[in-house]
């Protein structure tokens, strides 16, 4: 069963016009069909790495949320900033902190009180 249709289209991958023997030819080569079907699946690839990602960099700071007591460097990962600028907070006396040995603590509802000022 041949047609004797012959319909004029562009390549959706190289951009190139060509003849189509159907309605629904939508590349110009089987290389073109290759290379773009290459390429969805290099794209799902690269987007499906890119959440993997994105939930690996949110799982920690979703932890810390729910935690009463934070160490320094924990402080530093849930608000952004450097070690010096916690240390530099609690000199000002914008954070209570208190210790445990040699571990430097400060409690979550500190954190809180940070941003509640006006």
């Amino acid at each position: 069963m041949s047609t004797t249709i012959e319909v004029q289209r562009f390549c959706e991958y190289c951009g190139n016009e060509f003849t189509a023997r159907t309605t629904k030819t939508r590349y110009c080569s089987h290389t073109c069909n290759n290379k773009a079907y290459k390429e969805t699946v290099k794209n799902a690839k690269v987007e499906s790495s890119n959440r993997e990602v994105q939930q690996i960099r949110n799982k920690p700071i979703e932890e810390l949320k729910t935690k009463p007591f934070l160490s320094i460097v924990e402080t530093c990962t849930l608000l952004g900033i450097s070690r010096r600028t916690v240390y530099r907070m609690m000199d000002r006396g914008e954070l209570n902190a208190g210790k445990a040995g040699k571990r430097i603590i400060i409690q979550r509802s500190d954190i809180d009180r940070l941003f509640i000022k006006t």
